[in-house]
C-alpha cells in the first residue's frame, strides 16, 4: 500500500477516533484490583541491581513518589520472597522479567522488538511462593522509564509536581486495576524541547538556583522530559555549552535516557559559544577548514560513547545565513568533511550515527535549489518561527532511510519582533500545523523551541502528548485535552473552567503578541474595538481570581504560575496600552482627560513591575526567583530593549484648557454626570459643591450650607453647554437623590430652562405618596420628566435652578426620541471643549 493511502486512512481516523489513555489506578477496593498501598503497608519493589541505572533512578522516582501520595515508603527488595510485590524491569537486562517471560506469565512478545513500549500487568503465582505482582516491564530502557513514570501520574504525582508546584493529593490507599495494560510505541521517534533564548529568565533563575546550567539544573530537565514521555533535548545556548559547562551533563543524560542534540547551527556537539571560548581564526569554511574540523572533532569524541543525533551542516557566525560567496558545493563539501569526522571518531560508518540537517531559514533554499544530503541524515523541516510550517514532503515522495523531522516555535527572537515572554501558543493552531505535519509523514524527530521552559506548561504537555500518538486529538477534543491537564494539576472541580482561562488568554494572546502590542494596534475609533478587547480580558482576570480564591490554598501557587500571572499580566499590559491611546486622543484635543490616562499608563506600567516581583519573590515562597525577568515594554525594534521603558504619554497644562465641557447628541440623546456642570453660580451664603462618590453613577452636587435657603431674586444654578443635532420637541429627565420633604410637606423645587428662555418649575416632592416613597427607596433615586422645545439644532444652555436647598443632582438625560430604557441611564455622552 503506497504511503499516501497509509496517510488518508491515518487522516480519516484521526477526524473520528478519539482514545484517552485508560486509568488502571483506584482509591477504592472492589474485587478486582491488585492492592498496591493498604492499610499503611505498601507492597515492596523487587528490582535487578543490575538493571540499568537510568531505570533504577525511576524506580525510586516511583518509590518517593507513592510516599508523596501516602505517606508510606515501599521496601527495595531482591529477591522474591513475599507474598505480593511490584517487580520493574526491562526485557533487555532484568532477570526476573526475563524469568517470566521464559515461564510463560509474561508475554514477551507484546516488547520483543519493539520501541519504548510498556506493559503494567498482573501476575498470579509468579514465583514460587508469591502470591501476586504487579509487573511493569519495558521493552527497553526508556519503555521501563516510561511505565514507572504512567504509574507515578495515575497515582496523582503531576510530571509538572516540581516545575509548576503542583501539590500532591494524600491518600490512604492504592489499587491497580487486574489485567494489561499499555499505551504502544510512540508515533514519533525522538520527543523533544529546546531550551533557547534562555537570558535573562530561565539563565538567572537557574544561577541563582542551582549555580548555573550544571547537571543539577539538567537533572530536573530531564526528569521532566521523561515524565512527559519525551526522550530529546536541545539545551540551553545562550553563552552556554551543554558539554563545556559541566562535564557530568552529558553523561547523566546518556544515564537518564534522554538523547542530547545541539541546535541548527551547532554542528557535532559543539555550542556555539565553544567556539568564542576556544576557536581561533575565522568561523569561515573557506579560510580556516582545519580549525574547524579539529574543533568539530573534539566534539564528536566527547560524545561519541553517548546516545545523540548529532547535527551536522554549518550557518555564518552567531546563527546568522553563511556569506553570500557560500554554495551549495561548499556546504556538501562540509557535510561530507563532517561525516568523515564522525566515522574517523567512532570506528564505524557515518550512518550508523543518527544525524540531523536543519533545513532553517536560509538552509531551505539550499536544498530547494537543489542540494541533498545522504539518505541516512534526517532533514529536520521548520516552520517559519512563528508556528506556520514552511516545508513538507510530498507523501508520494521516496522514503528516506533519515526520515524527516519538525523544528517548531513557542518562543522566538528575530523579526518582525521577539515573542519570549509569556505562553501565546494558541493550542488549535498547534495541533492543525503538527497534524499537517504528521499527516505527510513526518515522523522522526519533533522538537519545539520552547524559551525559558516557563511559561510554556500546558503546550509543552500537548506537544509532546500529540507527538506520542497524534491519532489521539481531533478538531472537536482539543479543549477535553485541556480540560483533562487542568484536571490533573487543580483537580476536577476546578478544571472546566481553568482550562476555559487557558484556552482565552492565549486565543487573545495569539492575536497580537504582547511584544507587538502598543497603542495603535487596535482601533479606539472604530467598532469600539480597543476597549472591547480591554474590557475581554479584564473579564478574564475577574473570573481568573474568582477561582483562585475558591481553590484550596494547596493549589494556589501551580494556578498562579499556570493561569493567573499570565491573564493579570497580560491584562494589565493591555490597560496600559488602551490608556496610552486615551491619552493621545485627549491630547490632540487639550482635553484635561489626558492627564487622567497619562497617570493610568504610569500606574499599570508600575503594576507590571509588581506583578513580576510577585511572581519572582511571592509565588511558592520565592522559588521562581528571576523567571519573569524578561523585558516585554519598551520595544522599538526586533530585540528587546535593555529595560522596560514606560510609554511616553502627554499631559495637558490646565493654564491652557478650554473654558467649558459642551454635551454631544448622539443615537438621540445627551446625558451628563450632574459634577460636569460648564459653570456654576451661587451667592454670598450659598455654594455649589460635589459630593465625590455619591449616588448610583459618579457623584452629586448639591448646596451648602444646608439650612439656607434661596431668597427671592437669588440666583443659584448650574449651567451645561450642549450640541444637538435635533430639534423641536425633547424630553428632560432630572435625576435627584430620594431626598424626602423634610420641611413641612412644602416639597423641594427646582426651575429649568433652555437658552435662557422660559423657567419650568417643579416640585420633586410636595406629596407624601406611600407607593411613590417606596418607589424612590428601592431605586435610590428620584426622577423626574419635563418636556421643552428647542427651535434649531446646533450650541444650546441648560440651566438648572434651585430653588430650595438639599436637593442632590446626579444626572441630567436630554431625550430627543433615542433614549433607551436602562436601570442606570446611559453612560456619559462624548463632549468637546470650547473656549
Amino acid at each position: 500500500m503506497k504511503k499516501s493511502i497509509l496517510l488518508s486512512i491515518f487522516v480519516l481516523f484521526a477526524v473520528f477516533a478519539f482514545s484517552q489513555p485508560e486509568m488502571i489506578v483506584d482509591f477504592q477496593k472492589n474485587d478486582d484490583v491488585f492492592p498496591l498501598v493498604e492499610e499503611a503497608k505498601s507492597v515492596s519493589f523487587l528490582i535487578d541491581p543490575s538493571e540499568d541505572k537510568g531505570i533504577l533512578r525511576a524506580i525510586h522516582d516511583l518509590q518517593s513518589d507513592v510516599e508523596k501520595v501516602t505517606g508510606i515508603t515501599p521496601e527495595m527488595i531482591h529477591t522474591a520472597d513475599v507474598p505480593d510485590m511490584l517487580v520493574i524491569g526491562s526485557i533487555e537486562n532484568n532477570r526476573w522479567i526475563k524469568r517470566l517471560w521464559e515461564d510463560g506469565k509474561l508475554n514477551g512478545a507484546d516488547l520483543a522488538g519493539k520501541r519504548e513500549k510498556y506493559i503494567i500487568t498482573t501476575v498470579r503465582d509468579p514465583f514460587p511462593g508469591v502470591r501476586e505482582a504487579l509487573i511493569i516491564a519495558g521493552s527497553d530502557k526508556r519503555g521501563t522509564i516510561y511505565g514507572l513514570y504512567e504509574l507515578s501520574e495515575q497515582i496523582g504525582v503531576s510530571p509538572w509536581y516540581y516545575w509548576a508546584d503542583v501539590p500532591v493529593e494524600r491518600r490512604e490507599n492504592i489499587y491497580i486495576k487486574r489485567g494489561t495494560y499499555t499505551d504502544g510505541e510512540p508515533a514519533v521517534r525522538y520527543r523533544g524541547i529546546f531550551l533557547n533564548d534562555e537570558a535573562p529568565a530561565l539563565s538567572g533563575w537557574a544561577h541563582h538556583t542551582f549555580g548555573g546550567f550544571n547537571h543539577q539544573f539538567y537533572e530536573k530537565v530531564f526528569e521532566l522530559i521523561l515524565r512527559l514521555k519525551g526522550n530529546f533535548l536541545w539545551p540551553a545556548m545562550w553563552g552556554n555549552a551543554f558539554y563545556d559547562d559541566d562535564p557530568e551533563n552529558g553523561a547523566l543524560a546518556d544515564e537518564m535516557g534522554i538523547v542530547i542534540g545541539t541546535s541548527h547551527h551547532e554542528p557535532l556537539g559543539r555550542a556555539h559559544d565553544e567556539w568564542r571560548r576556544y576557536g581561533s581564526g575565522a568561523w569561515n569554511y573557506q579560510a580556516n577548514a582545519p580549525v574547524l574540523r579539529d574543533f568539530w572533532k573534539g566534539g564528536m569524541e566527547r560524545m561519541k560513547d553517548f546516545e545523540t543525533i548529532v547535527t551536522v551542516g554549518m550557518r555564518g557566525d552567531g546563527d546568522e545565513p553563511m556569506s553570500e560567496e557560500s554554495n551549495i558545493a561548499l556546504l556538501e563539501e562540509i557535510i561530507g568533511d563532517q561525516r568523515k569526522i564522525i566515522s574517523d571518531v567512532t570506528g564505524e560508518k557515518a550512518e550508523q550515527t543518527p544525524q540531523v540537517w536543519a533545513l532553517y531559514k536560509e538552509v531551505q533554499d539550499y536544498y530547494d535549489k537543489g542540494m541533498r544530503v545522504p539518505d541516512d541524515i534526517t532533514l529536520l523541516l521548520c516552520d517559519d518561527n512563528w508556528g506556520n510550517v514552511r516545508k513538507l514532503p510530498h507523501p508520494d515522495a521516496p522514503e528516506r532511510a533519515g526520515g524527516y523531522g519538525m523544528y517548531y516555535h513557542f518562543d522566538y527572537v528575530g523579526g518582525p519582533r521577539n515573542y519570549k515572554w509569556i505562553n501565546v501558543t494558541q493550542v488549535q493552531r498547534l495541533w492543525e500545523q503538527m497534524n499537517l505535519t504528521y499527516s505527510h509523514g513526518v515522523d522522526r524527530i519533533w522538537v519545539v523551541n520552547v524559551g525559558d521552559l516557563k511559561p510554556m506548561e500546558y503546550p509543552i504537555s500537548f506537544f509532546l502528548d500529540m507527538a506520542w500518538d497524534p491519532t489521539r486529538f481531533n478538531a472537536s477534543n482539543l479543549l477535553q485535552h485541556t480540560e483533562e491537564w487542568c484536571a490533573q494539576q487543580f483537580g476536577e472541580k476546578y478544571a472546566e473552567e481553568a482550562a476555559r482561562l487557558i484556552n482565552l488568554y492565549t486565543k487573545y494572546n495569539r492575536r497580537v503578541t504582547p511584544e507587538l502590542l502598543n497603542d495603535t494596534i487596535y482601533s479606539l475609533e472604530n467598532y469600539n474595538e480597543f476597549e472591547r478587547v480591554v474590557t475581554g480580558y479584564r473579564d478574564l482576570v475577574i473570573d481568573a481570581m474568582r477561582l483562585y480564591y475558591l481553590m484550596p490554598d494547596a493549589y494556589k501557587d501551580a494556578f498562579d504560575q499556570l493561569v493567573l500571572f499570565p491573564i493579570n499580566a497580560c491584562s494589565n499590559l493591555y490597560e496600559m496600552y488602551f490608556a496610552v491611546a486615551k491619552n493621545k486622543h485627549y491630547a490632540r484635543r487639550q482635553d484635561i482627560r489626558a492627564n487622567y490616562w497619562g497617570d493610568k499608563v504610569a500606574a499599570c506600567f508600575e503594576r507590571d513591575s509588581v506583578l513580576t516581583h510577585h511572581y519572582n519573590n511571592v509565588i511558592a515562597n520565592g522559588k521562581w526567583a528571576h523567571m519573569m525577568d524578561q523585558v516585554r515594554i519598551g520595544y522599538t525594534y526586533w530585540q528587546q530593549p535593555e529595560k522596560s521603558v514606560m510609554p511616553e504619554v502627554v499631559y495637558v497644562e490646565e493654564a491652557d484648557l478650554p473654558a467649558s465641557k459642551v454635551f454631544i447628541e448622539k443615537e438621540g440623546y445627551i446625558s451628563i454626570e450632574a459634577q460636569n456642570f460648564a459653570r456654576s453660580q451661587g451667592t454670598d451664603r450659598i455654594q455649589w459643591e460635589v459630593i465625590p462618590g455619591l449616588g448610583k453613577t459618579k457623584s452629586g452636587v448639591t448646596t451648602f450650607p444646608q439650612n439656607v435657603y434661596p431668597e427671592a431674586g437669588d440666583a443659584v444654578y448650574l449651567e451645561y453647554d450642549l450640541e444637538t443635532e435635533s430639534s423641536g420637541e425633547l424630553q428632560l429627565h432630572i435625576l435627584v437623590s430620594p431626598t424626602l420633604n423634610f420641611n413641612q410637606n412644602k416639597g423641594l423645587r427646582y426651575a429649568v430652562s433652555f437658552n435662557g428662555g422660559e423657567e419650568t418649575i417643579v416640585n420633586i416632592n410636595r406629596e407624601y405618596d406611600v407607593k411613590q416613597m417606596e418607589h424612590w427607596q428601592a431605586n435610590s433615586i428620584n426622577e423626574t420628566v419635563t418636556r421643552h422645545t428647542i427651535t434649531q439644532p446646533g450650541k444650546q444652555m441648560l440651566r438648572f435652578r434651585v430653588l430650595d436647598p438639599a436637593i442632590v443632582l446626579q444626572k441630567i438625560i436630554i431625550n430627543f426620541g433615542g433614549l433607551k430604557e436602562s436601570y442606570l441611564g446611559p453612560p456619559e455622552s462624548e463632549f468637546s471643549y470650547e473656549r
